[in-house]
């Protein structure tokens, strides 16, 4: 279903609802010290461990401490197969960066939990065997570049201003490798490290990327659970069963998402965004209505899942900032996590907001 989006107002002839989604990402800026401060001690670690490559990677596993030693932190190569197996398995990660942070605990804990384990968020050597145990396939895979991911069009650039987004025609990946990245959920800086050598520019080239590629459910989500609190989004079906689970960024203090029952009103693939003047966003200064463009890189992504009275589920063109930053109140995914859910909901199924 394709769809022309009004900053949550999804176009279905005269009688169109106003959903302000707010989409604009609102950073946590003591979480960003801290985020900004590890990610220099990983940097610099990443910097003195060896390269990594496919045979490291699927041959990678977790080792337990013996008698009452202290377990040693996974390594990066196994982090990255948990990661590629959590996705596999329909407990999303967010994006696959091989850094074991929140998302990955998150998604480690849902899926202890669904397994009748207890769920900690650590990897541990019975968590280990049960994730092991969801597929047999090898983690990474062989993958040819195919013309249609060199074509583009690709955007030299995307503005952060909206008035700028809003003189785009398209707003499309910025290259090859970010269109690459985004197809096999993999943050860009650890799709290079895979294939120091490659060229994603040119069709043919063979590099690795994470198997991710899902089993086509045919399960119908039941119920769609937002946690506000734990910033994470729970699909279940008509058992109360978790189908899939995804790690999520959930409204803001100051524009919080909203609480109690609701029910998906409609699905849009490709959105385009409206700007109402009225939501006065910090920044944007014109007092006129614009739209900007349909494209992944769009501020609500490639997917929106709608709510109504201003509140949606959808994607997002910062997939690293999943769960950590903050939202207008509407309920932001990776887009690929976006589109994996809106293929399982349906209008009427039911969106429960707690905590």
């Amino acid at each position: 279903m394709f769809g022309t989006f009004l900053i949550g107002r999804c176009a279905r002839g005269a009688g169109a609802a106003t959903l302000f989604c707010a989409a604009l990402l609102v950073a946590d800026a003591a979480h960003a010290a801290r985020h900004g401060a590890s990610h220099a001690r990983r940097a610099a670690s990443h910097a003195a461990t060896p390269a990594l490559d496919a045979q490291a990677i699927d041959n990678a596993q977790f080792s337990a401490p013996s008698g009452k030693g202290r377990a040693r932190a996974p390594s990066a190569a196994t982090i990255i197969k948990e990661e590629i197996l959590l996705d596999r398995a329909d407990f999303s990660p967010g994006e696959i960066d091989g850094l074991a942070g929140s998302n990955d605990k998150k998604a480690l804990a849902a899926f202890q939990q669904a397994n009748g384990l207890k769920p900690t968020g650590r990897l541990d050597a019975q968590t280990w065997d049960r994730l092991t145990a969801t597929s047999s396939e090898p983690a990474l895979m062989e993958y040819e570049i195919q013309p249609a991911d060199v074509k583009g069009p690709f955007n030299k650039t995307i503005p952060q201003s909206f008035e700028k987004k809003a003189k785009l025609k398209t707003l499309n990946y910025t290259s090859p490798r970010e269109l690459l990245a985004a197809k096999f959920h993999i943050a860009p800086a650890l799709l290079t490290r895979l294939n120091p050598k490659a060229s994603f520019e040119t069709a043919g080239t063979k590099i690795v990327v994470p198997n991710v590629a899902r089993k086509p459910s045919h399960d119908r989500v039941a119920e769609v659970v937002v946690d506000k609190s734990a910033l994470t989004v729970r699909a279940l079906d008509a058992n109360g069963k978790l189908i899939s689970f995804y790690p999520a960024s959930v409204g803001s203090e100051a524009r919080p998402s909203p609480s109690g029952t609701w029910h998906v009103r409609s699905v849009v693939e490709n959105p385009t965004y409206h700007y109402s003047p009225k939501l006065k966003f910090k920044g944007v200064k014109t007092q006129k209505p614009f739209d900007i463009a349909a494209g992944p890189m769009n501020p609500v992504g490639s997917t929106w899942i709608g709510l109504g009275d201003d509140y949606g589920i959808h994607g997002t063109p910062d997939p690293q900032s999943i769960g950590r930053t903050q939202s207008h109140g509407c309920v932001h995914l990776t887009n690929w996590d976006a589109q994996a859910l809106a293929k399982m909901v349906h209008r009427g199924t039911k969106v429960e907001f707690i905590n």
